[in-house]
């Protein structure tokens, strides 16, 4: 409670200000951004009946983030967690899990090999024009998986300049361990050009980036943070008339993730892996006005997705390097997603707007520790609408038909969402929506035994479903210098048939639909700009269902329904603007995260309950960056000045990855600096 307190009072202090600077000049930036996702047409924040969020390409660039997790780890409401096996990181928001989270490319699914979000360490950041995050269902508008909510990333796109060329240069320490431009430290370098005429324009970037690992408190180097190479390329080609904009776009990523195994001291032999992914990315789009009130948006996406891992044995005294084949050490998986999409936006008149649509889906798998090689095809009908009563109220209803070819889909999901405007600095936005997430293809035919895993799928698996509610309180303040926007939300989220992972016979574990699950919680947020200053609040005190609970074996218990959690951030932005120098400052404290597990008391041999927690802690980056010629920009900074490295962990290892024991979140205390260089000539 002494976050919100804390809230409320500069909540109070900004009021005050407001009254004392809505006479003076404006010369801030406009704070009703434009957002796209799930809209008809483009229009801004203020107008959209959905709760959204936005991240600007300045935002990343000013916070030197190196891919979408840096740009997303500090915003309330969403968490990461790392698995300490591969080193990849999964993502979290208002207590629900990855696979309730749908991540698009420019309004298009990424496919991931299973529930985690590979995908979001695997776009290049560089091509980002900014990120939209859409929290509570939207599985009306995009289906599957955004139960949680969307998170939506919009490249950019040259409209403007003739010709563009982008350079980019960033070298950060991993804690102390740093070796230039290659090994110790993160490396990243960019080079990205672009090129229009009349209704042409064509672009092209390179990335590369570069992790040499972090050993922390690991007697071997790269235990604790695996080495990461990666090269990303894109090329997009766009064509544009009067009435049609069209382009396509290819996306690249070859990543080697090395993951060093411990030396047997023994024989003086080692164990290392290279987990090696390749993936594409086609994506071809088109939106064709065909009236002034009649739009039609098409999509059509082939994504190609392969990981395959290579093992060998290392003799350290030799130096030799030898082909190690047992279960798994040489799997190679194929993931192919084959996506339609087209909508038509049709505006009736100035109170009715209707928007049908149909989505076609087909995802094939094929692997060692896969079943055959499944097909789950997947073709849907939504309809949703846009009625405005009156100038104060605006109506959204919604549903969505779906026929699966494997599982049953959900005959009807449907959501209503409201918009009141209460007055000119204020609105209320009510929702409901029904959310589902399908099984995934690992889900249903994984199937993996070896000396530390056995694991099943279940190709009877039922879909996942959710009933969702919402209600948010918008404030908006414009003074001629100054200008104000704060919101209170609450949230309720019920899932049904969830699906969790369970020890059947012989203690081998299948995926089930085995359980209810909740989340409620609260959310509040401010964002103030006055002159060359920007600054952000945000808290979020949310609570996830403790299924112990309601369980009549530990009834005497007392147990709590749910269990809370904090997080707090603040973010402050300030330009010197006669030095040409920006500064900025990223804060955000991420409370302790508690669990109920059971276990057998060694004493009594009886099932008990017990309070498993995930420690807290505190996050800030500082970054300061001058620009000396319009081309020319340098910057400099520090990420995680409070030296976060693992958190202490009470929760007992599960079956797969990542169980007990400390949790990697960071490797120390890092220095960045960089350079980037911008050269744009724009149209006359």
């Amino acid at each position: 409670m002494k976050y919100l307190h804390l809230i409320i009072l500069s909540l109070l202090a900004q009021q005050n200000l407001i009254a004392q600077t809505k006479q003076q000049s404006d010369s801030i930036a406009q704070l009703d951004e434009v957002v796209v996702t799930g809209q008809y047409i483009p229009q801004s924040i203020r107008k959209n009946v959905y709760k959204v969020k936005t991240i600007t390409a300045e935002r990343i660039k000013q916070r030197a983030a190196t891919n979408l997790i840096e740009a997303l780890n500090l915003e309330t409401g969403i968490r990461f967690s790392t698995d300490p096996t591969l080193g990849e990181t999964d993502i979290n928001i208002l207590g629900m899990s990855g696979q309730n989270v749908k991540i698009l490319l420019d309004g298009v699914p990424l496919s991931d090999r299973g529930s985690t979000k590979q995908s979001l360490s695997q776009i290049d950041i560089n091509n980002v024009e900014r990120i939209e995050i859409v929290e509570g269902p939207m599985s009306v508008v995009y289906g599957t998986d955004a139960l949680a909510g969307v998170i939506n990333i919009i490249t950019q796109k040259n409209k403007k300049e003739t010709f563009s060329l982008t350079a980019r240069i960033l070298e950060e320490t991993t804690g102390s361990r740093y070796k230039p431009f290659y090994q110790d430290g993160l490396h990243n370098n960019h080079l990205g050009i672009s090129w229009r005429k009349e209704r042409w324009r064509i672009g092209s970037s390179f990335s590369r980036n570069s992790f040499g690992g972090w050993a922390g408190n690991a007697l071997f180097p790269a235990q604790e943070a695996k080495p990461k190479d990666q090269y990303l390329g894109m090329i997009n080609v766009g064509f544009q008339n009067r009435n049609t904009d069209t382009w396509y776009r290819l996306d690249y990523l070859n990543e080697d993730i090395f993951v060093a195994g411990p030396m047997n001291t023994n024989n003086y032999r080692g164990k290392d892996q290279h987990y090696l992914t390749n993936r594409y990315t086609h994506l071809l789009q088109n939106e064709w006005r065909m009236k002034p009130h009649l739009l039609l948006n098409t999509s059509l996406s082939y994504q190609n997705y392969s990981r395959q891992t290579e093992t060998h044995i290392i003799d350290y005294t030799t130096g030799a390097k030898t082909a190690s084949y047992g279960d798994g050490e040489w799997d190679r998986s194929t993931f192919k997603t084959t996506f339609l999409r087209s909508t038509l936006y049709w505006n009736l008149n100035e109170k009715i707007a209707v928007q049908p649509g149909i989505e076609i889906k087909s995802d094939k798998t094929s692997g060692q520790r896969i079943s055959g090689t499944p097909v789950i095809s997947d073709y849907s009908f939504f309809l949703s609408g846009e009625i405005k009563p009156t100038k104060k109220i605006q109506i959204k209803p919604g549903i969505r038909i779906s026929k699966n070819s494997v599982y049953d889909a959900p005959p009807v999901v449907p959501s209503l969402n409201t918009k009141i405007a209460l007055g000119a600095s204020a609105d209320l936005r009510l929702s409901y929506a029904r959310g589902f997430r399908a099984p995934i293809l690992r889900e249903l035919y994984f199937y993996y035994f070896d000396a530390n895993h056995s694991i099943q799928g279940n190709p009877d698996l039922k879909a996942e479903s959710s009933d969702s509610y919402m209600a948010s309180l918008y404030i908006f303040e414009k003074g001629k210098k100054l200008k104000w926007k704060a919101s209170v939300t609450a949230f309720y989220n019920l899932f049904k048939n969830r699906i969790g992972m369970a020890a059947g016979q012989n203690n081998v574990f299948t995926y089930i639909n085995i359980e209810e699950f909740k989340t409620i919680g609260a959310s509040a947020e401010q964002t103030l700009s006055f002159d060359n200053l920007q600054t952000t609040i945000g808290f979020v005190f949310a609570g996830r269902y403790n299924r112990y609970a309601t369980d009549p074996a530990f009834a005497k218990e007392g147990l709590p329904a749910f269990v809370w959690s904090p997080e707090a951030n603040a973010n402050l932005l300030y330009t010197f603007s006669e030095q040409k120098i920006n500064l900025g400052l990223f804060y955000k404290f991420t409370g302790s995260l508690p669990a109920y597990q059971t276990r057998i008391n060694t004493t009594s041999q009886q099932t008990e309950v017990y309070l498993t927690k995930i420690a807290s802690f505190h996050w800030a980056d500082l970054s300061i960056s001058k620009t000396f010629t319009p081309a020319i920009m340098i910057q400099a900074g520090i990420k995680n000045l409070f030296d976060v490295t693992r958190l202490q962990n009470t929760t007992a290892s599960g079956a797969t990855h990542g169980g007990g024991g400390p949790v990697p979140t960071g490797f120390g205390r890092s220095f960045f600096a960089g350079i980037t260089y911008t050269f744009n000539k724009k149209n006359k």
